[in-house]
C-alpha cells in the first residue's frame, strides 16, 4: 500500500469533510451499532434482496418501494426481488396498498403517454438518423432548428389569436361582433393622412412579384403589417375587447415566453458544460476512455470521429505547449504580443465601423429613393429591377458584411497568438457581434430618418410624416425583406454553390478541384445564420404580427435544405464541437439575440411617437401610453396599488431585496463549488491515504 508524505496528507480537506452531515450521521450509526448490522448483512444481490424484503417492517411510513429495475441485479434476481415486494404488500394497510397500486398505475400511464408523445415529435426519425450517421454534434444543430420551429409556431398562434383573429372577426361582423374607430383628438389633420401604395388599374405580373418580395403594394394593406390594425375597440356580443392593450400584451407575452423557454433549455446545457470543464487530467481521461460516440454507425462518420479525437488531443497538447511558451516569455515578448493584439483589435474596430457606415448609407439611400418611386402610380418594366435593387440594398449590404467580416476575423486571429480553443470562441463572438449589430445599425438608420423633422408641421406629428405616414409598417417591411432575402441567400448557396461543387469534386479529377474538396458543414456558421434570422423575427413581430408564421415556414424548409446538404453536398467539419457545449453555446447566443431585440422594441414602444394615421395606438402619444390609460379606468383602490408598485418607494426596496437574494445565491454557489473541489481532492487522496479508506471487515 502506498502512502503519501505527511505534509501532503495534512493538506487534505479532512477537517472540513468531517463536519459534513453525512459524516456525523455515520458516526451516530456507529455509536448505535447500525454499522455492525450492515457489516453483517450479506453483500451484493443477496444483501439488496434481504434489505428490500424487510423494508415494509423497517420503514412502516414508506408508501412505495423502489422498482426492481433500478437495482444493479440480474433478471432472475430482479424477479425474486419483485416477488418479495409483492409478498410484503400484505403487511401494509388497505389505504397504503391502494395508494401504492394507484401510484404504480399512474406512473405506467404517464410512461406510456410519454412514449406515445415521442412518436409525435417533429422530425424524430430524421434527427435520430442524423445522429446515428454524423454524431451528436451535428444532431444538436438540427435539434436546435426544431426548437426554433416550435417557438415561432407558438408565437404565431399567440399573435394570431390575440391580435389578428379578433380584427378579422370584428371587421367582417362574425359572431354578432362590431368595432369602433375613434378619430384622434388634438392631432393636426396632416398627421392622419395615410394612403397605402396599393395597386390600381391594370397590374403587371412583375409588380406583384415586386410587392411579394418587398412587402409593398397589395401586401401593405393586409393583416401582415401593423397598418392594418386600426381598430380601437371591439365588441363580440356584449364583451368589449381592447385591441391596443391586447396588441401590447401579446408583444410582452411572446418576448417573455421566448426568454423563459430559452433559460429553461439552457439550464441542462449549463450543468453539462460545468461537468465537462474539468482539469486537464480529467479531460485527457474523458477523451481516451469515454470520448467515443456510440451513436455513430456510418463508417465515414466513424473515421471522422477518429480524426476528431485525434485533433482534440493535438489541441490539448498544443494548448499545454502554448501555456509553457507563455510562461517562458520575457517582458519584451509580452509587450510585443500586447501591442500586436491592440493593433489587430484596432483593425477589427475599423472593419466593424466600415460595415456599420455602409449599412447606414445604404439604408438612407434606399429609404429616400424607394419613397420617391412609391409616389408614382405605377412602375415600368424597365425600372422594375432598379427599384427592387434599391429596396433590397440594405439587405444586400448586410449580407455582404456578414460574409466578408468573418473572413477577415478568421485571418487576423492567426497573428494574435491565442490558444486554438480561445481562437474559435473569440472569432465566433466577433461574428455574433457583427451579425446582431448590423441589425441594430439598420434600425438606428431607420429611426434617424423617421425622427428627422425640419418643419413645424413635422414637429407637430413627432416624426417624419411625409416619408413615413405609417412608420411602423415601414420598419415591418424592412424586417420582412431581411427575412426573405436571408432565405433566398440560403437557397441560392445550396443550389448554385454546393451542388455544382459536389458535381465537380465527383466527376472532375483535376488536382485543384480535388484539393478544394467538398465544403464543410460548419455547425457554428449555420447556427449563426438561423439566430440572425430569429433575431429579425423577434424585432419584426411587433411591426408585422404574422412574421413568425413566415419564420416557421422558412425554418421548416431550411431543415430539409440543410439535411440534403449535409448528406449529399457537404462533409462534416473536421473540427466538430461537443454536443453539450454546443447546445449551451447556441442558447447563449440566442439569448444575446433576444436581449438585443428588447432594446429596439423598448425604444419603439416607449420613446418614439406612434403613427397618428394607422395602427391601434394612433390615439396615444406612444404605444406604452395605453397601459396608464387602461389603469386609469380601474377602481380607485386597485389603481393606487398599481401606481404604488410602479413608484420609487416600492422599486428601491424591491431592488435591494433582489440584490440580497442574488448575493446569497452567489455565496451559496461559491460554497458548493468549494465543497466540490474539496470532495474532488478527497477522491484523489482516497487511493493513497488510509485515513480516507473504508475499513476492511
Amino acid at each position: 500500500e502506498v502512502f503519501l508524505p505527511e505534509e501532503t496528507r495534512g493538506a487534505a480537506p479532512v477537517d472540513f469533510l468531517q463536519q459534513l452531515p453525512s459524516y456525523q450521521s455515520a458516526l451516530r450509526r456507529r455509536a448505535t451499532g447500525g454499522t455492525q448490522e450492515r457489516r453483517a448483512a450479506p453483500q451484493g444481490p443477496a444483501g439488496l434482496l434481504a434489505a428490500e424484503g424487510h423494508r415494509p417492517q423497517q420503514e412502516g411510513d414508506e408508501v412505495t418501494a423502489r422498482p426492481a429495475r433500478e437495482y444493479p441485479l440480474t433478471i432472475a434476481e430482479k424477479r425474486r426481488l419483485r416477488d418479495c415486494q409483492q409478498a410484503d404488500i400484505k403487511y401494509l394497510s388497505g389505504w397504503k396498498q391502494w395508494k401504492r397500486t394507484s401510484s404504480k398505475s399512474l406512473k405506467k400511464v404517464l410512461s406510456e403517454l410519454k412514449e406515445l408523445s415521442s412518436y409525435l415529435e417533429l422530425w424524430r426519425h430524421d434527427i435520430h438518423s442524423i445522429e446515428g450517421k454524423f454524431g451528436t454534434g451535428i444532431q444538436s444543430y438540427f435539434s436546435f432548428l426544431r426548437f426554433l420551429v416550435l417557438l415561432n409556431f407558438i408565437i404565431f398562434i399567440l399573435m394570431f389569436s390575440l391580435v389578428t383573429l379578433p380584427s378579422i372577426i370584428s371587421k367582417y361582423g362574425m359572431f354578432n361582433s362590431s368595432f369602433a374607430k375613434i378619430p384622434p383628438k388634438n392631432i393636426e389633420p396632416h398627421c392622419t393622412v395615410y394612403e397605402p401604395s396599393g395597386n390600381k388599374g391594370l397590374v403587371y405580373f412583375y409588380t406583384y412579384l415586386k410587392d411579394l418580395l418587398s412587402g409593398t403594394g397589395f401586401l401593405e394593406v393586409t393583416v401582415l403589417f401593423y397598418g392594418y390594425y386600426t381598430i380601437d375597440a371591439e365588441w363580440i356580443g356584449i364583451h368589449k375587447y381592447n385591441l391596443p392593450l391586447a396588441y401590447l400584451l401579446a408583444t410582452f407575452a411572446y418576448l417573455a415566453l421566448s426568454l423563459i423557454w430559452i433559460i429553461k433549455r439552457s439550464v441542462g446545457g449549463f450543468k453539462q458544460n460545468l461537468v465537462h470543464n474539468e482539469d486537464p487530467f480529467q479531460s485527457y481521461c474523458n477523451k481516451v476512455f469515454a470520448g467515443w460516440d456510440f451513436c455513430i454507425t456510418d463508417p465515414n462518420a466513424a473515421r471522422l470521429k477518429h480524426r476528431s479525437l485525434q485533433y482534440e488531443l493535438q489541441v490539448n497538447l498544443e494548448e499545454e505547449r502554448l501555456k509553457r511558451k507563455e510562461a517562458d516569455r520575457t517582458m519584451k515578448e509580452k509587450l510585443c504580443i500586447y501591442f500586436l493584439r491592440i493593433f489587430i483589435n484596432i483593425i477589427v474596430i475599423a472593419v466593424l465601423s466600415g460595415c456599420f457606415y455602409s449599412i447606414y448609407r445604404a439604408t438612407v439611400f434606399s429609404q429616400e429613393n424607394s419613397n420617391v418611386s412609391i409616389r408614382h402610380d405605377g412602375i415600368s418594366n424597365t425600372n422594375f429591377q432598379a427599384n427592387l435593387l434599391v429596396q433590397y440594398l440594405p439587405s444586400m449590404v448586410i449580407t455582404l458584411a456578414n460574409f466578408i467580416a468573418p473572413q477577415i476575423f478568421s485571418f487576423l486571429i492567426r497573428f494574435e497568438d491565442y490558444s486554438p480553443a480561445f481562437e474559435i470562441r473569440l472569432t465566433l463572438m466577433r461574428c455574433v457581434f457583427v451579425r446582431l449589430a448590423n441589425i441594430g445599425v439598420l434600425l438606428f438608420s431607420l429611426w434617424s430618418q423617421i425622427s428627422y423633422c425640419a418643419t413645424d408641421k413635422c414637429n407637430a406629428c413627432g416624426y417624419n410624416y411625409e416619408l413615413y405616414p405609417c412608420w411602423e409598417s415601414e420598419v415591418g417591411q424592412e424586417m420582412y425583406k431581411l427575412m426573405i432575402f436571408d432565405f433566398i441567400i440560403i437557397l441560392a448557396v445550396f443550389l448554385f454553390v454546393d451542388f455544382p461543387r459536389k458535381l465537380l469534386v465527383t466527376h472532375c479529377s483535376c488536382k485543384p478541384v480535388q484539393w478544394c474538396g467538398l465544403q464543410e458543414f460548419g455547425i457554428s456558421d449555420n447556427v449563426l445564420e438561423i439566430i440572425y434570422g430569429q433575431t429579425i423575427c423577434w424585432i419584426g413581430t411587433f411591426f408585422s404580427p404574422l412574421l413568425p408564421a413566415i419564420a416557421t415556414i422558412k425554418y421548416f424548409i431550411i431543415f430539409y435544405i440543410k439535411k440534403i446538404s449535409l448528406i449529399h453536398t457537404r462533409k462534416p467539419a473536421a473540427r466538430p464541437i461537443r454536443a453539450s457545449s454546443s447546445n449551451f453555446f447556441f442558447l447563449v447566443v440566442l439569448l444575446i439575440g433576444l436581449v438585443l431585440a428588447f432594446i429596439p422594441l423598448g425604444i419603439s414602444i416607449a420613446h418614439i411617437p406612434s403613427s397618428k394615421a394607422c395602427g391601434p395606438f394612433r390615439n396615444f402619444n406612444t404605444s406604452w401610453a395605453v397601459v396608464p390609460h387602461t389603469i386609469d379606468g380601474f377602481p380607485t383602490r386597485l389603481r393606487q396599488v398599481l401606481y404604488g408598485i410602479a413608484s420609487e418607494a416600492f422599486a428601491v426596496p424591491f431592488f435591494m431585496v433582489i440584490c440580497l437574494v442574488m448575493f446569497y445565491f452567489i455565496a451559496l454557489a461559491g460554497a458548493h463549488k468549494r465543497v466540490v473541489e474539496q470532495l474532488r481532492e478527497q477522491l484523489v487522496m482516497v487511493r493513497f491515504d488510509p485515513l480516507f479508506c473504508t475499513p476492511k471487515i
